[in-house]
């Protein structure tokens, strides 16, 4: 049981604490912006967290969200042909299913084994830690509507 004084605290703020940025309303409402398994651009975030909190400058967004791409609480997605995406899966280097068509971005675990996944031919000396695989296709209901 815990004590009266004990309040559980939302996860946004408790993940901010842990890696040792500043509780603020905007970081907190950018956080909450980017739920498991979504990828979104800057200005969904912005708007999302427009509605929330009223005015937030789209280079406020740009500032909290390479913060928390430093800190390691979201992640970047720099696919060919689209703006940038971020999401809050994290620390699994997991790759990305891509459709050609209506752009929507499905997680896709692993390709094979342990990080990096896959091992170049060549390494050039380097100390690989990441691989980055993006697999393009159509979703289901892109699919359908070629066919």
């Amino acid at each position: 049981m815990t004590s009266p004084d004990h309040v559980a605290l939302p996860a946004a703020v408790e993940r901010l604490r842990q890696t040792g940025l500043r509780v603020t309303a905007p970081r907190v409402a950018i956080l909450d912006a980017l739920p498991g398994g979504v990828h979104c651009g800057v200005d969904e975030i912005a708007r999302t967290v427009r509605q929330r909190l009223g005015s937030l400058s789209t280079q406020a967004v740009y500032d909290i969200l390479r913060a928390f791409t430093d800190a390691g609480l979201v992640r970047r997605v720099e696919l060919a042909g689209s703006p940038t995406r971020y999401e809050s899966r994290v620390g699994d280097n997991h790759h990305h299913l891509v459709c050609r068509s209506c752009g929507r971005t499905e997680d896709v675990d692993c390709a094979v084994g342990a990080a990096p996944c896959l091992e170049p031919v060549m390494s050039g000396g380097y100390a690989v830690d990441e691989a980055e695989v993006t697999f393009w296709g159509y979703c289901p209901p892109c699919r359908q509507r070629r066919e």
